[in-house]
């Protein structure tokens, strides 16, 4: 898994490129946790690129999730595959997560 960052107006932006396995999630998490511990409260993951995610994946997302409530941040997903999209409803995952289907959308929401 590779990960892109960028700021685009004023939002901390990242993607995730490739698979949020076993092997992904630990360094995407761990970004996750140093970008919110740096001071990035309002935080975009754009998921346009993962083809997979799995369950340390999910557990990845809702740890960054729970360190945004904590510093009062906001923490948005957007792009999804309708096979992500897919993973995210079988886990009852939606409902936890603002989930916007553009960038442009989603720093809106995030703002």
């Amino acid at each position: 898994m590779e990960l892109i960052e960028a700021k685009q107006d004023g939002v901390t932006v990242v993607e995730p490129r490739g698979r949020i396995d076993t092997a992904g999630a630990k360094p995407f998490g761990d970004r996750m946790a140093a970008l919110i511990n740096a001071g990035a409260h309002r935080l975009l993951i754009d998921l346009g690129q993962v083809a997979y995610i799995s369950s340390a994946g999910f557990r990845a997302l809702l740890i960054g999730a729970k360190m945004m409530d904590q510093v009062q941040g906001k923490l948005v997903l957007c792009g999804m595959s309708a096979e992500i999209k897919r993973l995210f409803e079988i886990g009852n995952f939606t409902d936890l997560f603002t989930i916007c289907a553009t960038r442009d959308e989603a720093i809106a929401k995030v703002q």
